[in-house]
């Protein structure tokens, strides 16, 4: 059973700090893909970072220089630290766990964690 845990989330004041954890279970976490998405209310979901197998990673705009993507493949476990947070990052954030196996796409998401900041 592949099991995408969150926690770390939180209520923090504007400026603050949080960090994120994912821990995954039940899949090869080294042969997948890790991503950081998330919703805030009456929004889409978006991609917030994400880092390839091979520990590449990709940051959207409005948070590149604050927050920073990780992995550890020997805790099978994604982190996203957070720093400087603002009023616009309060959001669900949700983990994504991605392999392509050229045929198929195997994708897979935890049940999210809420991230508040205050102003």
């Amino acid at each position: 059973q592949v099991q995408l845990v969150e926690s770390g989330g939180g209520l923090v004041q504007s400026g603050g700090s949080l960090r994120l954890s994912c821990a995954a279970s039940g899949i090869i976490f080294n042969t997948y893909a890790m991503g950081w998405y998330r919703q805030a209310p009456g929004k889409q979901r978006e991609l917030v970072a994400d880092i390839t197998s091979g520990g590449s990673t990709n940051y959207v705009d409005s948070v590149k220089g604050r927050f920073t993507i990780s992995r550890d493949n020997a805790k099978t476990t994604v982190y996203l630290q957070m720093n400087s947070l603002k009023p616009e990052d309060t959001a669900v954030y949700y983990c994504k766990a991605v392999r392509e196996l050229g045929y198929a796409r195997i994708t897979y998401w935890g049940q999210g964690t809420q991230v508040t900041v205050s102003s």
